[in-house]
């Protein structure tokens, strides 16, 4: 088995009494002593803090760095200003995912995000897309640090920080400045359903800049907050997961991400194959479910329905926020209805549940 890596929190997870579990080649913590539901609460009702340095960052530059960028994802970023950011992704040629992307346009290059699981492959990938454009794919994800702020007192804390107006630095755009005395990118964007930041910063900075935020919140109730608590926040919001609602198995348009494709653009990779599936229709399409009987759907569990499997769960568990037992799930388009009732298979036992509406929250900003 291959040896863990650590992003330079690593010995102050340990400190704080983090339980540090594998994920996607890392040793991460999972949750502190406080618990995953409180973690969970404190980013809903206040904010929390996350270590998300696993996650790989690219820099694209060059003369063709928005040429190929148009090229490679579907998303038109012609349309994007300088500090904007935006959600995207890469495709095969068959239309399913190679990985979900962030955007950002920074004046002097383009700023890629991307999975921690998938940053090699997606960077041979792009290598490999890139021959014949002007242009530079720089993996700039050891010597820079990625920290997530997020919940509703995210903008108070962090504003206790910086001279950036962060009230200025609107949902889906960027700034840069000093963050705590560090060089920082701030990105008005996450993972949570709640508004919040991702931080960009030089990587020897982090036990500054982590020990200064959470100084600067400890009396707005912030916590810092390890990977379940990221998981329900993003499962409550139906945030996609790479390996679980998107993978090289699953395509846009049954995942419910058609939304970002810009059709009249040019050609991108995957387009004609996506393109045929928006057309024709996809085999299987992702759903909210909600449980009628007693019972926890998990990932994996088969979805049953006329007495036979038609698709399985993605991701399953009780809502800490909204305290029901909800998953989001493939079925074919038929049973997609909201209202339709199917069979979650719990232990070799069919339970009952129904398709309810997606996303299962909204935070108060993006009510109405």
């Amino acid at each position: 088995m291959a040896e863990l890596r650590q992003t330079p929190l690593y010995e102050r997870h340990v400190a704080m009494g983090g339980r540090m579990v594998p994920f996607a080649g890392y040793a991460l913590p999972v949750q502190y002593p406080t618990g995953p539901l409180a973690e969970h609460h404190a980013v809903r009702q206040a904010a929390g803090l996350f270590d998300i340095d696993h996650m790989g960052q690219f820099r694209i530059v060059g003369r063709d760095a928005g040429v190929f960028l148009q090229y490679v994802q579907p998303r038109d970023i012609e349309a994007m200003e300088v500090w904007e950011a935006e959600y995207s992704f890469f495709c095969y040629a068959d239309g399913t995912f190679v990985d979900d992307i962030f955007l950002y346009r920074l004046p002097d290059a383009w700023f890629v995000v991307v999975n921690a699981a998938n940053r090699e492959k997606d960077l041979f990938w792009l290598d490999t897309l890139a021959v014949g454009f002007d242009c530079d794919i720089v993996d700039v994800s050891d010597p820079t640090c990625m920290f997530a702020l997020q919940g509703p007192k995210a903008q108070a804390i962090l504003q206790k920080l910086t001279d950036v107006d962060l009230s200025q630095v609107k949902f889906h755009t960027a700034a840069q400045g000093l963050v705590a005395g560090i060089e920082t990118l701030i990105g008005a964007t996450g993972y949570t359903g709640e508004y919040g930041y991702e931080l960009f910063f030089p990587a020897e900075h982090a036990v500054a800049m982590w020990e200064s935020l959470l100084e600067a919140g400890r009396d707005e109730g912030l916590l810092a907050c390890g990977l379940a608590a990221r998981d329900s926040l993003r499962f409550e919001a139906c945030l996609p997961l790479y390996g679980h609602e998107i993978s090289a198995e699953v395509e846009p348009v049954g995942a419910r991400l058609a939304w970002v494709c810009d059709w009249d653009k040019g050609p991108w990779v995957g387009r004609e194959a996506v393109l045929r599936t928006k057309l024709e229709g996809p085999k299987q399409v992702l759903v909210g479910l909600e449980m009628v009987d007693r019972g926890v759907p998990r990932e994996h569990y088969p979805v049953a329905a006329e007495g036979r499997i038609i698709g399985h769960v993605t991701t399953g568990m009780k809502s800490p926020t909204l305290d029901r037992f909800l998953a989001m799930a493939y079925v074919p388009p038929a049973y997609s209805a909201i209202g339709t009732e199917v069979e979650v298979i719990i232990r070799d036992q069919p339970k009952k549940a129904r398709v309810v509406p997606r996303p299962f929250y909204k935070p108060a900003y993006r009510q109405g």
